[in-house]
Order: structure tokens, then C-alpha cells, then sequence
């Protein structure tokens, strides 16, 4: 069978693991910040596949809570799938979020990143939001009046790094997202995430834990 696959073009499952995602990017706290939606794609190295579940996915829109928390509550799914060779190219969790400026243009309000947690059970992950901005007072300017704010063009080039040594760019608020994940086969191969396998689990799998961080060893 694995001779079947190589002579495919495809990776026999020997070689392979497998890391399963579950969760949510649950809210925002957005100082100011009114009738925001936000929007999550997913971005994996060369040698990651996604076997089921959606790359990126939108959320509704939502207004803050009416309490000293201002949340702003999505509550957006999040579920993956992926099968890797190895860890490079970890997959990397890019939110956008978006919300209407004192005009009524739609623009963005706060980028996030973050690596999806490498160890197996439960976690909470805040990710810090920024805005690019101008790199002058006149630009600044025209970009007020005109209602067209700095914006990436394509966000998956925050999981990159392409051009965040010249970006200005300002913090504002963060993401709340939890998540549940399950990895099988990395200890086989020889990897090691900080998370032991119980004694007679096959396969080296590793089982759901609590606590972490979610972020990358």
C-alpha cells in the first residue's frame, strides 16, 4: 500500500500525522469599536493538507454587550483537519476584523495572528490587534477624508512575515478564541511537543489534556 501511494505522487500515511482543531473565535474588546464582524483564514506551510473542514470562515455582525465589558460576541466555528510531514509551516490562525468609521465606510479595525496550539486539550489563545497606518501626516489625512484606511491586501501575509519590518502599524484591543486539539502520530515520528502519550496508547497518539497557552514550542 505505501509503495501504491508513493508511486501516486502521494505520502503513505506512515509518514504522516495528523492534528485536529475544534473551537472559536469567541469575541472582541474593541475600545469604540461598534458593529464589528470578523473574518478567519487559516494558513499552513507547504507540506500541510487539509483533510476536512473550512480554510476561512465570516461571522455575523455584533454590537458590544451592555455591560463594563463591551464584548463584542461571534462566537464564530472554527474546525480543521490537517495531515503534515512535519511541523514546518505550523498552521497559523489570521483574524480580520471590520467595522463601519465615522462616515459609514466599512474599513478595518484590528489584525491578529497566532499559531494554533501545538500541544493536545484545551486552550484559550488572546490574540493583540493592530491597524497599519499611515507613514505621514498628510497621507493620514487624505485617508480620513477619502474613508480609504491602510489595509493589507491580502492578510495571509501576516503568517509570512513579508513586510512587517516596514509596516507602521498601531495596537488597539485583542481576540478572545478557545480551542480543543488532538494530534496523533508525532511522538511516532520521532516529535516532541511537550506532552507524553499514556502508557499503552497506540501509535504514540497523544490524548486531549487542559491548560496551555497556545503557543508554539
Amino acid at each position: 500500500m505505501a509503495a501504491a501511494a508513493a508511486a501516486a505522487g502521494g505520502v503513505p500515511s506512515q509518514q504522516c500525522f495528523l492534528l485536529s482543531v475544534t473551537g472559536q473565535v469567541e469575541s472582541a474588546r474593541l475600545a469604540g469599536a461598534d458593529q464589528l464582524y470578523c473574518r478567519y483564514q487559516l494558513h499552513g506551510g507547504p507540506d500541510w493538507d487539509i483533510v476536512t473542514g473550512l480554510e476561512e470562515g465570516i461571522s455575523q455582525v455584533s454590537r458590544p454587550s451592555q455591560d463594563a465589558r463591551q464584548l463584542l460576541v461571534w462566537n464564530l466555528p472554527v474546525e480543521v483537519s490537517y495531515k503534515a510531514t512535519n511541523p514546518y509551516g505550523w498552521p497559523q490562525l489570521i483574524v480580520s476584523c471590520y467595522g463601519p468609521d465615522l462616515f459609514g465606510n466599512d474599513v478595518i479595525r484590528g489584525y491578529g495572528v497566532s499559531h494554533l496550539p501545538t500541544a493536545a486539550g484545551a486552550h484559550r489563545v488572546t490574540l493583540p490587534l493592530f491597524v497599519p497606518e499611515s507613514t505621514s501626516q498628510l497621507q493620514k489625512l487624505v485617508s480620513w477624508f477619502t474613508g480609504r484606511r491602510p489595509e493589507l491586501a491580502d492578510a495571509s501575509s501576516l503568517a509570512t512575515g513579508d513586510g512587517r519590518d516596514v509596516m507602521r502599524v498601531r495596537s488597539q484591543g485583542y481576540v478572545t478564541c478557545s480551542f480543543q486539539v488532538v494530534t496523533k502520530d508525532l511522538q511516532r515520528l520521532g516529535y516532541d511537543n511537550g506532552r507524553r502519550a499514556p502508557a499503552g496508547a497506540a501509535g504514540g497518539d497523544l490524548q486531549p489534556a487542559g491548560g496551555g497557552d497556545g503557543r508554539p514550542g
